[in-house]
């Protein structure tokens, strides 16, 4: 009897155990909270601007944005200048800029 009386007490903690392993609360994966594009890509944009104008000794509002790319870390920002100057701004995965290249 003292037997099966142990073997009851397993299988109850076992069972909580379990229990407690299985709960429904969803954690968010970090590549979910990290990458914000359409709240952060305007602001990338503008510092893509500032930098290529800064670069090209020209004013911001003559440069313009040709494409946004996301890829896994990171933002490419595609543009020109108003002479067709090409360039590419890079963002890290936060949204941070990186570097600016001519193309």
């Amino acid at each position: 009897m003292p037997k099966i009386k142990n073997c009851r007490w397993l299988l109850i903690f076992t069972a909580v155990l379990l229990s407690a392993c299985s709960h429904s609360e969803q954690h968010p994966q970090y590549a979910q909270v990290a990458q914000h594009p359409a709240i952060q890509g305007e602001a990338m944009i503008e510092t893509c601007k500032g930098e290529a104008a800064h670069r090209y000794n020209t004013r911001a509002d003559r440069i313009s944005v040709v494409d946004f790319k996301q890829y896994q870390g990171s933002y490419e920002i595609l543009g020109s200048t108003t002479r067709r100057e090409g360039f590419t701004c890079s963002f890290d995965e936060s949204g941070q800029f990186l570097h600016l290249s001519t193309t």
